[in-house]
């Protein structure tokens, strides 16, 4: 995966957002969600490919900061989704099937991480498969 630290940056943060989207899905987000979160991030986004953000850190940690905001902020969990949706379409290439599956197991773990996957997070999902074209 060949691209710019800024784009790269840019992709973690907006995974940021779509795992928020999930974990917000039923308004509310349990620390479950936010430990899978987690666990994906450090044993499988860091792993990824080697970009470091403004602090010197693995880029993968912007993951676990824009959730963490987002958290605080609360915004609709639909706003976090379109805003992922958008980032998307505009960056194609680097949604390769190996990311699409990485994004698909993360999203998957997290809704099912407390008490399986509840109505509201079925529905994020299936929106979420179109999204990535599965």
């Amino acid at each position: 995966m060949k691209n710019t630290p800024e784009v790269m940056n840019h992709l973690y943060q907006n995974l940021g957002k779509l795992f928020f989207a999930v974990a917000a899905a039923d308004k509310k987000i349990n620390d479950r969600e936010i430990e899978s979160l987690k666990k994906h991030v450090t044993n499988y986004w860091m792993d990824l490919e080697n970009t470091k953000d403004h602090f010197g850190s693995d880029a993968a940690y912007q993951i676990e900061i824009v959730f963490d905001w987002l958290i605080d902020e609360m915004p609709e969990a639909e706003e976090a989704l379109d805003d992922f949706e958008s980032f998307r379409k505009n960056h194609d290439s680097l949604f390769t099937p190996q990311v699409k599956d990485m994004i698909w197991k993360t999203c998957d773990d997290i809704a099912s991480s407390f008490n399986g996957k509840n109505k509201s997070e079925l529905v994020m999902l299936s929106r979420i498969a179109k999204i990535l074209g599965r």
